[in-house]
């Protein structure tokens, strides 16, 4: 697939060996989800962890769960989201919705999820990643045979959010403060510089 500034991406799933374009990956894990091999639905946006636990019996089939301003510098250090990831992957599983319900996210997830996760989302939305454009209701198709995650959403309306959008400023001090100002990408290793 070509990319270019118009392409309607959030993020190009890594080839099997483990190389992917650099500063548009994502980490995908389907553990638990055989012969489906593409997911469609609609994003319910959740600015943190803790918003997307408070909505966990609200969730229903065709939800594709996104939780951004949680890596690197948007958390800042990108933690690993095992109360939220459980949550979910628990409730989902319960309620017969395993490939159902899909979890995208700019962080990090537990090893223990089940269903269709995403994580590790670059840029990020605390960059201005294409995931911090993304509002509730908008479609959102991820497809494993072709290793693309698309963000239906038209450029024409992406632009006028770019324009809008402002990056958070965390009420941080100290040490976390400096974190999230110097870190970079995911994509490119999370490294300070």
């Amino acid at each position: 697939m070509v990319t270019t500034e118009d392409t309607r991406w959030l993020a190009n799933l890594p080839a099997e060996d483990g190389v992917g374009p650099p500063r548009r990956l994502a980490g995908t894990k389907t553990a638990g989800i055989t012969g489906v091999a593409r997911f469609e639905g609609t994003a319910r946006v959740f600015d943190g962890e803790q918003a997307a636990m408070d909505a966990i019996p609200d969730l229903r089939a065709g939800d594709v769960v996104v939780i951004r301003y949680e890596g690197p510098r948007g958390g800042p250090g990108m933690r690993e989201m095992l109360a939220v990831t459980g949550a979910i992957t628990g409730a989902i599983t319960g309620a017969g919705l395993d490939k159902d319900v899909m979890l995208l996210t700019d962080g990090r997830f537990s090893g223990g999820t089940k269903g269709f996760c995403v994580g590790h989302v670059a840029p990020e939305a605390a960059h201005g990643g294409r995931i911090a454009l993304v509002r509730d209701g908008d479609p959102i198709v991820l497809d494993m045979d072709s290793r693309e995650l698309d963000l239906n959403v038209d450029a024409q309306e992406l632009a006028r959010r770019r324009q809008k959008w402002k990056a958070p400023h965390p009420l941080l001090r100290g040490v976390l403060a400096k974190y999230a100002r110097l870190v970079g990408s995911a994509a490119e290793g999370a490294v300070c510089g």
